[in-house]
């Protein structure tokens, strides 16, 4: 049995867009249009669907591993062949722009590619025991595993946690956010397509409440993997550690980037563009504060401020838009609120948004345009909360050892980047900028080739990267005593 499905097959076992209990609405951010209809799953669901991942179990994990990567390729060969109409389904119901969600599809192949090449790296070691003969290693797959993937990103998300799961001989079940169901599921059926048999991979779609804690609680899941909110990440990682499950938690981030006096300061500029406002700034490595050398801060917010003007913002099915709408009505409050304070505590300078654009139909959708505020505070919220949006506080600085310090005050530690032609400077950044991954001259961009994952209330464990293979593996250990 296999609990999962696109839209032409099914949803926890009921028919997409005829529930036949409760729904949610799956509905397109930047004109308000309802697009599908997804079954909220039940606990009852969710064992059916673990069941159905212990059930597949065996027959995966005695796969060989060039059998489940093959597999792999075949997949990212249909992505990219059907690249255009999932990329109009995921701007649909994420409200991305086309451009981006192609990256993104793109960005889901890449990974299956580069974990289909990793399979000869599945593999123990020799090792003599002198006096005692010798001893070996073997590496087994935890089980089912599972992962609960958020809103902003849930085509690469989802390669993120599945690959590595799946190419180890794991099982899985995944959960994605209520309101981006879609793409993941049609990726999903498109793994089947590929020659994924039936059970390996589970798509249970459901609020995090009910679906979300039950996949935590069910003793057969081995590994949780989630990412999003910090204060949902703790209570995963509660509710995980009384069945001593493995967990990988990537949590909130508020990403400094730090723009010395000797910057390529056009390249900085456009650095924090694409670094804040793509995917309308909803990205967990997005450049969120930027602190600025004073003899450059002038010249660097007014070329900064010329670059954002030129986003235009709307649908993102538009080819000419740079910028689509925030996901969901919640960011867009959240956004609505901040401005709105830092006018009222006198907390910072809006140098240009700061407000709903003004185009047709854009009373309908999440849109908000791309916004500047210079002279923030330091009590600000801008700068002490995760702001996942178009907003973007500038902050002066006299000299690095200040701009280290301001980006080390935050409680997360996910990303930073430093901007500078000195090498000195780079090594300072490099080793005091307390983040899981630190750009240089560059900022926002992940591969699956190497580990990424934040530090403090940023979360823990790692995603991509070949060691990610070993968080799916168990070691076994054999000794052999010669006679």
């Amino acid at each position: 049995m296999q609990i999962m499905v696109a839209m032409k097959m099914q949803i926890n076992g009921k028919a997409a867009g005829a529930c036949g209990g409760e729904c949610f609405e799956v509905k397109n951010p930047a004109t308000g249009e309802l697009i599908e209809q997804v079954p909220k799953g039940t606990e009852e669901d969710v064992s059916l669907a673990v069941d159905a991942a212990v059930s597949a179990f065996e027959g995966w994990a005695s796969t060989s591993p060039q059998q489940r990567g093959m597999v792999f390729y075949r997949a990212a060969g249909l992505v990219r062949q059907r690249k255009e109409e999932l990329a109009a389904l995921l701007t649909q119901e994420q409200g991305k722009t086309l451009s981006e969600a192609r990256n993104e599809l793109e960005g889901f192949a890449h990974v299956l590619e580069y974990y289909c090449g990793l399979t000869g790296s599945l593999r123990g070691d020799f090792v003599p025991v002198p006096g005692n003969g010798y001893a070996f290693t073997v590496k087994k797959p935890l089980g089912v595993c599972a992962a609960i993937i958020p809103w902003n990103m849930p085509a690469l998300i989802m390669g993120w946690k599945i690959a590595p799961a799946l190419i180890s001989g794991n099982t899985f079940v995944l959960k994605p956010a209520s309101n981006t169901p879609l793409t993941n599921l049609t990726l999903a059926s498109i793994l089947n397509e590929a020659g994924l048999p039936a059970g390996v991979l589970n798509v249970v779609t459901g609020p995090g409440e009910t679906t979300g804690e039950s996949l935590v609680r069910n003793s057969n899941v081995r590994k949780i993997s989630f990412t999003g909110e910090s204060k949902t990440g703790k209570r995963v990682a509660e509710l995980a550690a009384s069945g001593m499950k493995r967990v990988a938690l990537e949590l909130g981030g508020s990403d400094p980037m730090i723009v010395c006096d000797d910057a390529d300061i056009e390249s900085a500029v456009a650095g924090a563009v694409r670094g804040r406002f793509y995917n309308c700034g909803q990205t967990c490595t997005a450049v969120k504060r930027l602190y600025v050398f004073e003899s450059v801060a002038e010249e660097f917010t007014r070329k900064l401020e010329a670059g954002v003007k030129k986003l235009k913002v709307g649908n993102g099915l538009d080819k000419t838009t740079d910028m689509g709408p925030l996901s969901n009505r919640r960011q867009l409050e959240f956004i609505k609120e901040l401005v709105v304070e830092v006018k009222e505590k006198d907390e910072g300078k809006i140098i240009t948004g700061g407000k709903v654009p003004a185009f047709k139909g854009s009373d309908k959708g999440y849109f908000f345009e791309p916004t500047l505020v210079s002279d923030v505070s330091g009590d600000s919220r801008l700068l002490k909360e995760e702001v996942f949006g178009p907003l973007l506080p500038i902050v002066t600085v006299k000299n690095l050892e200040e701009a280290i310090g301001e980006a080390n005050r935050s409680i997360y530690g996910l990303g930073a980047s430093i901007w500078t032609k000195n090498l000195d400077r780079i090594r300072a950044g490099c080793e005091q900028l307390n983040a899981g991954i630190i750009w240089v001259n560059q900022h926002l961009k992940v591969a699956p080739e190497v580990p990424f994952g934040g530090v403090k209330e940023s979360g823990f464990g790692r995603e991509n990267g070949p060691d990610i293979l070993s968080e799916y593996l168990e070691t076994r250990t054999i000794m052999v005593k010669t006679p």
